[in-house]
């Protein structure tokens, strides 16, 4: 079982590590095998495709992005104000080590195919969709604390707004890919501050 249950995370593993680094189309179930230690039958025992494969390496990205990113940043006791300084200054953080260990910077992997598919692959799509959305749902209720406390206008709309962070975020993401930058994400982040706080709140994000 240790066996089996180890060969299947290995595929897992390699599709986030291959197709998130370069792209969808660009890597066949062979390669990922290959990557994986695994032959070819094994995958197929697993995963009815390479799309199957996909789905469940996005759901892994996601809860990995929660689990070590978001759930412990949005559930700290920090301000809410610097809990956005602080996702930002963490996904700098990590795509600068990615362009240290990989020589470029990778960007957002669910962006990354949500470019690629959403127009040939529903499926994918939709899961992307659905991820996106929870993400807002994050940013949504730390805004919405954030308009309690008086910090934010009692006239701030939480959904449009968690949504127009999330859009920023992935434009940084994509600009400092095209741009194999990293240090974008410091330039311009601050403006997804600027979605929802007003500037005199803002003044301590040029330390970033």
């Amino acid at each position: 079982m240790g066996r089996t249950s180890c060969a299947k995370e290995n595929l897992i593993t390699s599709a986030i590590e291959l197709i998130g680094t370069r792209s969808y189309n660009a890597v066949g179930v062979q390669e990922l095998c290959e990557h994986a230690g695994v032959k070819k039958g094994s995958f197929y025992h697993f995963f009815p495709s390479k799309r199957d494969l996909t789905l469940v390496a996005l759901d892994h990205i996601w809860e990995k992005f929660k689990v070590e990113t978001l759930d412990p940043i949005f559930n700290s006791e920090i301000s809410t104000l610097d809990k956005f300084e602080t996702l930002l200054e963490r996904s700098y953080e990590y795509q600068l080590n990615m362009k240290d260990c990989r020589g470029c910077m990778t960007g957002c992997g669910l962006g990354n195919l949500a470019l690629e598919l959403s127009t040939q692959d529903e499926d994918i799509r939709k899961k992307i969709e659905e991820i996106f959305c929870e993400w807002a749902r994050y940013l949504e209720k730390v805004i919405s604390q954030a308009m309690e406390e008086g910090v934010l206008p009692a006239d701030t709309d939480p959904a449009a707004t968690s949504q127009a962070m999330v859009a920023y975020i992935e434009g940084v993401y994509l600009l400092g890919k095209t741009f194999n930058d990293p240090c974008m994400i410091q330039r311009l982040g601050e403006g997804v501050l600027h979605l929802c706080i007003p500037k005199k709140k803002t003044d301590g994000c040029s330390r970033m």
